[in-house]
């Protein structure tokens, strides 16, 4: 079962955060379907938030077709967003996990090495679509 966190510097409100959260474990395989989404009760409880905030981001959810609520029981993974590219996630993961020590090792801190790799990965981005 998927642990969502909340991060304050991120930029995105909170439940965008939890929209987010889902659809990167759904693109990463570690939900499925059938899967079944923390209840907004074990949410609320876990990160302290309103309720409403934990409601949208379901709804959000639900709209694009990646979940279905079941009153009572709960909600639920309906579809995911895994393709062809899962199996190189594997070797791509360990060589970032090779870079971040780098970075650490460097003197970098979290928010640096953030800011490093969104920069990078924002231009790379620009030069494929130019």
């Amino acid at each position: 079962m998927i642990e969502f966190h909340l991060e304050d510097h991120s930029g995105l409100s909170p439940y965008l955060q939890l929209v987010r959260q889902v659809r990167q474990a759904l693109r990463l395989g570690m939900l499925a379907e059938g899967d079944q989404l923390p209840t907004v009760k074990e949410v609320v409880a876990r990160l302290a938030i309103n309720p409403n905030t934990v409601l949208k981001a379901y709804r959000e959810l639900e709209h694009e077709g990646l979940v279905a609520a079941r009153p009572g029981v709960g909600t639920f993974v309906t579809a995911t967003l895994t393709d062809g590219s899962l199996a190189a996630h594997g070797p791509l993961r360990m060589d970032l996990q090779r870079w971040l020590a780098k970075a650490r090792k460097a003197g970098l801190d979290d928010e640096s090495i953030e800011a490093l790799f969104m920069t990078t990965f924002r231009t790379v981005a620009g030069e494929e679509i130019a």
